[in-house]
């Protein structure tokens, strides 16, 4: 009598890495860094308006040309970043699945208080980012912005900044919001390195502070804006708020 031996068809890279938590969390670090690379750039890009109106416009014009590429790098970063807020969550999820109770007691946890929030700031920063595009790319929370010309005929994104935040509430939102994601790359960052093998007790510390150097940098850089259209240092060609 013969048996009948069935193989199990192959399991493809992408779908082999997600079905292990080590995967996972190399996908998590590759991700990760991805959007990390992007808010650096994007923290470069909002910098150029305290060069003056032409520059920021000009630069704004520079990405919008580019067209067809720009939509694949915007679909690039949007997949990488559901890819990360997916998988994040989903090992959330299971490490909730694991220890159903808890730990007895806060300081037998190791754990960074950055590293055990990461999926609350995570989701406050996803909230914040579909507000601002909704604010500054969509325009739909203010309107008045579509109709923004500056003298050469571009779009004046250096206007529509400083019309957003003339309104302390909103600059408010996002200097705590900056606050959130400076604080959740502040455990991120220095972790990716230790998902992906590339980190040993030597190094580790110095990661840390490599990690808190970046973050820094990006709450002053991102906050700079919306505090100096506060404080009037940035000002409406015309002089205005």
């Amino acid at each position: 009598m013969e048996i009948a031996v069935t193989s199990k068809p192959p399991t493809s890279f992408p779908a082999h890495l997600i079905q292990h938590s080590i995967g996972r969390k190399i996908l998590i670090a590759v991700t990760g860094f991805i959007a990390f690379g992007y808010v650096l750039g994007h923290m470069a890009g909002n910098l150029q308006i305290f060069i003056g109106q032409d520059q920021i416009n000009r630069y704004a014009e520079l990405l919008h040309s580019s067209g067809a590429l720009l939509w694949v790098v915007r679909a690039f970063l949007l997949a990488a970043f559901a890819v990360h807020i997916w998988l994040g969550a989903l090992l959330k999820l299971e490490n909730w699945a694991a220890r159903p109770q808890g730990y007895h007691s806060a300081k037998t946890v190791k754990a960074s208080f950055a590293s055990r929030t990461m999926i609350w700031t995570g989701l406050v920063i996803l909230a914040f980012v579909i507000y601002h595009v909704l604010h500054y790319t969509a325009r739909v929370t203010q309107p008045e912005f579509a109709g923004l010309l500056d003298a050469e005929g571009r779009y004046d994104v250096y206007s529509m900044v400083i019309m957003g935040f003339s309104y302390p509430v909103i600059s408010i939102v996002y200097i705590v919001a900056v606050g959130l994601l400076s604080y959740h790359l502040s455990h991120g960052v220095a972790s990716m390195f230790q998902s992906v093998g590339w980190s040993n007790p030597g190094w580790q510390k110095r990661l840390d502070y490599i990690a808190w150097f970046f973050t820094i940098v990006l709450f002053v850089g991102y906050s700079s804006v919306p505090v100096s259209v506060m404080a009037g240092l940035i000002k409406l060609p015309a002089g205005g708020m």
